[in-house]
């Protein structure tokens, strides 16, 4: 590989004397003759001497992706740990590293397959299919942490396997490289608010492709995006210093031993919308699963909607709370004005056990009268809700288990539970063919886009029971690695918030608008 390198090199030199450009070769020749494998002129060289503690590569097939964590395991780093989502996939992976080892030698196929290439080199290939999975690896330090194909991962997966990126042995380098194709379904698109300065199309400060940003993340994942290196936080009681991340991207085109076959003819006859979500980079949509609730792109177009002031014209309609009970979820409250909603709020750690405190944060936030969506569901919700009675707030206690007795629009098909009738509602609201179009307005927040679009219903119960039931915010959890709060928290905003405003001006805690109550508002909101 490092001779065809070379001859690429030497092709570039054009019209060079010869004897100089014998030399550049001679010298190219002698700065490569200890590396098993060398990166491709463009991007791949770019992303191997990238500084950055996180890389993002990739965003189209054919890069090298694959290749660049292989070629960085063999030259640069002494543990490394080599992941794909399932164990299938990294037969090809492990193919290409025996052949850039030239041997079998040191090879171990038993499960968890290990490739020990001399006394102080190990790479070391590991499966998490499902989410939890990743834990096996836990204490297990590694200088190099190369993901394939890691937006088939869940964000809490990745982030705990960063947190074991690390080194004993002085003036080793430690790094995550992520590489990976854009995602097809909803649990990749972590990757968008993980890397917003190059990936959201709506972040203040873009960053260039390359260019180093810092961040400070703390224990629950939450990113805050620093000016440098010695821009520290403290973060309960912790001093946390800033870790650099970069994107650079890189297709077919940038790699010359796809470039000399049909492949991008290949990739260029895929089926629709296979092609353009994986040759669009990043920025592009995924298509829907067969049974997803929402349609993506009614979700977007509610975040396109969204402005910042948009709530100004309006009072307080409702707010909710899908509460955490001091758990690893978020506890996250939405609150809304007409159809706008405003920034959520979510936060993690031992202050969400508190329900005086998530009181208190609602009493904070609370505007107007608005009454107070509560999920009980689990019990978490049962403290709050029995203080909002106790200082008699209009509220709702909201259980999704409870029995529905409404049908769905058009269809007419009864929901399995309040949970369906609510997301179902939520769905009816964001339907931009409905008369006079949609008024639901959405921050952009990708976190909530990815909730949003994750849940399906269950087209056995359908068939077999004549209902709509959808996923269960367990099964949501096990697929997507964490709880979709923020989902949660603005669909009870809508569905159950209108009902609790309509209780609120029948009852004893009136609001301070009339133009509160229910669909009409929402209508002339837009």
């Amino acid at each position: 590989m490092a001779l065809t390198l070379i001859e690429e090199i030497a092709a570039t030199l054009g019209d060079m004397p010869d004897k100089e450009r014998k030399a550049v070769v001679a010298d190219a020749v002698a700065a490569t003759a200890d590396c098993k494998w060398v990166p491709n002129a463009g991007p791949q060289t770019e992303a191997y001497f990238s500084q950055a503690d996180c890389l993002l590569y990739g965003g189209e097939p054919g890069g090298g992706k694959s290749q660049l964590i292989l070629g960085l395991a063999f030259n640069e780093h002494e543990r490394s740990l080599v992941m794909r989502r399932e164990y299938g996939d990294l037969e090809r992976l492990i193919e290409d590293t025996l052949k850039i080892h030239g041997s079998r030698q040191g090879f171990n196929g038993s499960p968890p397959p290990r490739l020990r290439i001399s006394d102080k080199q190990t790479i070391n290939f590991r499966a998490a299919q499902r989410v939890g999975d990743e834990q096996g690896t836990m204490g297990q330090g590694r200088d190099l942490l190369g993901i394939d194909e890691a937006t088939h991962f869940a964000e809490s997966q990745i982030r705990f396997l960063m947190g074991w990126v690390r080194t004993e042995t002085p003036g080793q380098r430690c790094r995550t490289v992520l590489a990976t194709n854009p995602p097809l379904t909803a649990e990749g698109l972590w990757v968008n608010k993980m890397f917003a300065p190059w990936l959201d199309p709506k972040y203040p400060n873009p960053a260039k492709p390359g260019e180093l940003r810092w961040v400070v993340s703390d224990e629950d994942g939450n990113d805050e995006w620093v000016d440098g290196p010695d821009d520290v936080r403290t973060i309960r009681g912790k001093v946390i210093r800033p870790t650099s991340r970069t994107y650079i991207p890189a297709s077919v085109k940038d790699n010359p031993y796809y470039a000399a076959t049909d492949y991008e003819k290949t990739l260029d006859a895929m089926p629709e919308p296979y092609r353009s979500m994986l040759m669009g980079g990043f920025r592009t949509t995924f298509k829907d699963a067969d049974f997803q609730v929402i349609p993506t792109a009614w979700i977007e177009k509610a975040q396109a909607r969204w402005k910042p002031d948009g709530g100004k014209a309006f009072a307080m309609t409702a707010m909710a709370i899908d509460p955490a009970d001091g758990g690893k979820d978020a506890q996250v409250i939405a609150a809304r004005f007409g159809g706008w909603y405003a920034p959520l709020n979510s936060e993690k750690g031992e202050q969400t056990a508190d329900p005086a405190k998530a009181f208190g944060h609602i009493m904070a936030n609370r505007r107007d009268n608005a009454p107070v969506v509560v999920d009980v569901g689990g019990g978490y919700g049962g403290k709050i809700s029995l203080r909002l009675k106790d200082n008699e707030i209009a509220h709702v206690a909201f259980n999704g288990a409870g029995t529905s007795q409404k049908k769905s629009k058009g269809s007419n098909v009864p929901y399995a539970n309040k949970r369906a009738e609510a997301w179902f509602t939520f769905r009816d609201e964001l339907d931009p063919n409905q008369d006079g179009g949609s008024a639901i307005a959405l921050p952009p927040d990708a976190e909530l886009r990815a909730d949003l679009a994750a849940v399906c219903y269950d087209p056995r119960a359908l068939q077999v029971r004549g209902v709509y039931q959808i996923e269960s915010k367990e099964d949501l959890r096990k697929r997507l690695g964490r709880s979709p709060g923020k989902g949660d928290a603005v669909v009870m905003c809508l569905s159950e918030g209108n009902t609790a405003v309509k209780r609120a001006a029948r009852g004893r805690a009136p609001l301070q608008t009339s133009a509160n109550v229910g669909h009409s508002h929402m209508k002339r909101a837009r």
